[in-house]
């Protein structure tokens, strides 16, 4: 089985580079947890933006991406949004 070097997906020097990936991680997870937690119209509002982040990422990374990755990012997105308006 061939190995293949470890890469950045897009190495770059914008806002997004220099924040930790942990950090990240904890925002989002923080958005969702909330999110889900307060229901309603806030908590619809909390999973929205983090829909919209993750459609915004999406769109910028999507040339670089390949077919089964953008599969696997729209079905990810399709659910967030599915459980955005499940909350409501």
């Amino acid at each position: 089985m061939a190995r293949y070097p470890k890469r950045t997906l897009i190495p770059g020097s914008g806002p997004l580079a220099r924040v930790p990936a942990p950090v990240v991680f904890l925002l989002v997870l923080a958005l969702f947890g909330l999110g889900v937690w307060l229901q309603g119209t806030v908590g619809a509002l909390l999973l929205g933006v983090l829909a919209l982040g993750v459609a915004t990422m999406l769109a910028v990374t999507w040339p670089l991406l390949t077919p089964s990755a953008r599969g696997l990012r729209l079905v990810v997105l399709g659910l967030l949004v599915l459980i955005a308006v499940s909350v409501v």
